[in-house]
């Protein structure tokens, strides 16, 4: 049986010049499908190799695989516009191949299984939640259909009829450790970049799941939401030796030199983050680093950011999301504006940069509160805005609320637009137009300020900081015409 990944021709965030990476979706699971001999595995990555549709569906009638797989686990690729990509390749591959399965998971089609089933046709199957145990079931059923695909734990699929049924919920895996390696030699690694001047370059995800819940996160629709938020929370990595294997497989086999961990909190243990740095340090791995964390967990770990500093850490990201502490509890951030300042203050400290996002669009938005959101922003001081609007996630508390606002409805979607940097809802003071109009007001805003350019270029940033910044603001132009719903960037 022949199994192909497939990442289609996507383009990146307009505020990110040119940035691509390996799928952490597709080299985990090829790896563990790969391990178990269940299937032959290929990757496609159209985006890296810059293949148009039409050269992608040549390629696909070449391979002629038994099964096509698509979806991803990060919202940064493309926010959820991604996901019209991967629906629209598994309707185009159905027309030549009708007889090839499409297989779609991770990112929306875990909380949104039912409703794609219903209207797209063309997918034969979703794995919800994590998908490496359900996707190696499933294989072998293909094969040999030894049960129903109903009674396949995680799986959604549809029987001749089309009646779509839909398996009990499957455990999350507990101990991440039990992997394999990702298969990194399926994807063309020289390709990759990050930020138009980081290369060679990889985004890594070294845990599942985040403790935190933020009511707006995107992490909601990775997990089956029959399991409430226990699925979602449960914060599991894998160890401090097997992160520093991977970077050194990175590093010595393709000459990697700069990642990103994507993780959501990727801090979240300092224990591990200690034994990572020292362990990394200790084989000499020279791969320079960013990584997502939470203010609360960065605020107490002010004894290791000089080690993390030492280990290669040029860069954290932190939410600032919002302008009072009431808000952030209100979208349940579960930190404080005092943490998320001492965060920026103490990483610079290090000459370690930092990113702060920012939420534009919540439902109680008006023009005072969105410019009072920039001036807050404006006074932590973060390096770079890295500014989103509000898109939710299917399984989200902000997804059902905004139904029940009327600001949403489903049916209705423009998924092409649903990139985090095309506003999609109103608020009830403002319509989608104003919104949009204010969140690049506040771009400009924001990276009009001299001197904060002058400090940063100034300062003892590693070079790659520098690059990041001109990469966004050369770019601020594209963020703009997207707020306007101008163009289409992903």
């Amino acid at each position: 049986m022949k199994l192909l990944f497939i990442t289609p021709p996507i383009k990146a965030w307009a505020t990110h010049g040119n940035h691509k990476a390996p799928n952490q979706f597709y080299a985990q699971l090829a790896a563990y499908i790969r391990s178990k001999k269940v299937a032959e595995v290929s990757i496609l990555d159209c985006r890296a190799q810059e293949l148009s549709y039409d050269q992608m569906i040549e390629e696909v009638k070449r391979i002629n695989p038994d099964c096509v797989l698509f979806g991803d686990l990060l919202h940064s690729t493309g926010g959820l516009a991604i996901i019209w990509h991967f629906n629209e390749s598994a309707r185009l591959i159905k027309e030549v191949l009708p007889k090839t399965k499409t297989i779609v998971g991770g990112l929306w089609y875990s909380a949104f299984y039912e409703e794609t089933m219903a209207t797209n046709p063309q997918i034969d199957f979703i794995i919800i939640g994590e998908a490496e145990l359900t996707l190696e079931e499933l294989l072998n059923n293909l094969k040999s259909s030894t049960k129903p695909f109903s009674k396949i734990a995680g799986l959604v699929s549809r029987d001749a009829s089309n009646h779509v049924s839909v398996g009990p919920h499957r455990a999350l895996i507990p101990d991440l450790n039990i992997l394999p390696m990702p298969a990194y030699d399926l994807f063309p690694m020289e390709k990759y970049v990050g930020h138009t001047y980081w290369k060679p370059f990889a985004e890594l995800m070294t845990s599942r799941g985040c403790p935190g819940g933020c009511h707006f996160c995107y992490e909601w629709s990775l997990y089956d939401p029959r399991s409430s938020t226990k699925d979602f929370t449960s914060w599991r990595g894998f160890s401090p030796s097997r992160i520093v294997d991977e970077l050194d497989l990175l590093e010595k086999t393709y000459g990697i030199k700069v990642i990103v961990f994507q993780d959501d909190a990727f801090n979240v243990d300092p224990k591990m983050v200690e034994a990572f740095c020292r362990e990394k340090i200790k084989r000499g791995n020279k791969i320079q680093w960013v990584c997502l964390g939470r203010a609360d967990d960065w605020s107490k770990q002010k004894d290791i950011l000089p080690l993390m500093a030492q280990a290669g850490l040029f860069m954290g990201l932190v939410g600032v999301e919002v302008s009072t502490d009431r808000e952030l509890m209100r979208i349940g951030k579960g930190v404080t504006l005092a943490q998320i300042k001492d965060t920026v203050n103490s990483l610079r400290e290090n000459n370690v940069a930092t990113v702060g996002t920012v939420l534009i669009g919540l439902e109680n938005d008006d023009e005072n509160l969105i410019k009072e959101r920039l001036h807050v922003a404006d006074e932590i001081d973060p390096d770079i805005l890295a500014l989103d609007y509000l898109t939710p996630v299917p399984g989200s508390p902000v997804w059902k609320k905004s139904i029940k606002n009327g600001f949403l409805n489903p049916a209705n979607i423009n998924l092409i637009e649903w990139d985090f940097h095309h506003p999609v809802m109103p608020t009830k003071h403002l319509s989608i137009e104003d919104v949009g109009r204010l969140g690049a007001w506040c771009m400009r805003e924001f990276y009009s300020k001299p001197e904060r350019i002058h400090r940063i270029m100034t300062s003892n940033y590693d070079n790659l900081v520098k690059l990041c910044v001109k990469d966004f603001m050369n770019n601020i132009a594209k963020f703009e015409a997207a707020s306007r719903r101008e163009k289409i960037f992903v």
